[in-house]
């Protein structure tokens, strides 16, 4: 058991690396084909079949073998499979035939797949397994953000073609309809990706975090911003060709009018009184006036109109400005006379606390007494009072806070009544 243990594990070391040895010796076998055969094959993309007189017999089944081509039944010749239509048709951005494949939900459920075979490998200890499931789910990340970008690559292309070489309205707003349904259909796919999801998947493993939110995460928002300038293009274009169609459509008109009217002479509007509607669209012209003190003649029109303003009354000004420092007086004598009233009210409420020794509300002494001053303003005046006292006056004294947050997320402490209450010296 122990002799052979090594063994089996060499040989399932060896399994991998032999296997994507023999993929890549017969990758290269038939991308070399595909490069032999570049002008054949093009031939076929564009008629819909092989000319069978154009390739050998050996080449033709080297082809069939290398499923590149394929006879679909006896009534028909040789065409391409659709995979490889489908990568010329990319690879040329060929818009009438081009297919992209935005199967979100299955690459989802295959990189589900992929994250628990990694997983799986990672308890097992099979180091080899793993890396081979982390780059099979590399790829599958990167092909999804790549798909997302080849449609949104095919819709800008056919907005910079299809879409802005149309004859009539109707086929523009068919082509806008379609670009709309098309933009609809990749925001819904994006809009599978849970981000939520990925990062439960990615947790506790940096590969996998990096792979599944960092990266995709970008990616897929580049996309949504490409997708952005995509309906901005749409609705430009769509302005643009109504605009256009307006002048066609006046152009028109205007030449149905001559075929009409054969001998119909335009006439000079210029000399008319009344100008037309259609023809009289422009606002009058303001003109900018400015004085030139260079010229004497502006000097002397700049002098007759300071002359012409009126003087200033200084004198009147000057007896505003006593009326409003009298007012400004009177006004502080009578803050000066409310803020004495108040102080000397928080002093009676003090000297209560002392004769009576016990503790007191400071609101409800407000209310008692029916003080007219504000709530807010009363507790901060007695809060005044009390930190003003001196040191060994202010030890006679206990004040407690009734406070509380504001909120949660706020160390903001909002005082709503103050408990004086006197302390007996020792």
């Amino acid at each position: 058991m122990s002799d052979t243990h090594p063994v089996n594990e060499a040989g399932k070391a060896l399994q991998p690396q032999h296997l994507t040895h023999s993929l890549l010796v017969t990758g290269t076998e038939r991308l070399s084909l595909l490069g032999k055969h570049a002008d054949v094959l093009m031939r076929t993309y564009i008629c819909g079949e092989l000319d069978e007189s154009q390739v050998s017999e050996r080449g033709l089944k080297k082809l069939v073998n290398a499923h590149i081509l394929y006879q679909p039944d006896e009534t028909r010749g040789f065409i391409l499979r659709p995979q490889c239509s489908d990568l010329i048709a990319s690879m040329v951005a060929d818009e009438h035939r081009r297919h992209i494949n935005a199967d979100v939900a299955d690459k989802l459920e295959t990189m589900r797949m992929r994250v628990q075979n990694y997983r799986d490998a990672q308890r097992c200890g099979d180091t080899i397994k793993a890396e081979s499931e982390l780059q099979h789910l590399t790829n599958q990340v990167h092909d999804l953000a790549g798909q997302f970008g080849e449609a949104i690559d095919s819709l800008w292309h056919r907005l910079n073609s299809n879409f802005g070489f149309v004859s009539s309205l109707a086929d523009k707003i068919r082509e806008n309809d379609r670009a709309q349904k098309q933009i609809k259909r990749l925001l819904d796919g994006l809009n599978l990706i849970d981000f939520a999801e990925l990062i439960e998947l990615g947790e506790g493993n940096v590969h996998l975090r990096k792979l599944l939110v960092s990266q995709l995460q970008r990616q897929l928002s580049g996309h949504h911003t490409s997708l952005l300038e995509v309906q901005v293009r749409l609705a430009q274009l769509m302005l643009r060709f109504r605009e256009q169609q307006a002048r066609s459509v006046l152009i028109a008109n205007m030449a149905g009018f001559l075929r009409e009217h054969p001998g119909f002479v335009v006439g000079s509007y210029t000399d008319r009184s009344t100008v037309p509607d259609l023809f009289n669209q422009a606002k009058p012209i303001v003109p900018a006036a400015a004085l030139s003190l260079d010229s004497h003649s502006a000097q002397q029109c700049a002098a007759e109109i300071a002359r012409s303003l009126p003087m200033p009354e200084r004198q009147q000004d000057s007896a505003d400005g006593e009326r409003a420092q009298v007012a400004s007086g009177a006004d502080s004598s009578e803050v000066e006379a409310r803020q004495q009233a108040l102080k000397t009210d928080v002093e009676t409420f003090m000297l209560e606390v002392v004769d009576t020794g016990r503790a007191s509300s400071a609101l409800d002494y407000l209310e008692a007494k029916g003080f007219p001053w504000d709530a807010e303003v009363w507790l901060f005046q007695v809060l005044s009072e009390y930190q003003g006292l001196q040191h060994e006056q202010r030890a006679l004294f206990r004040l407690q806070r009734s406070e509380a947050a504001a909120s949660r997320y706020n160390d903001l402490y909002i005082i709503s009544d103050l408990e004086l209450s006197f302390v007996q010296a020792a």
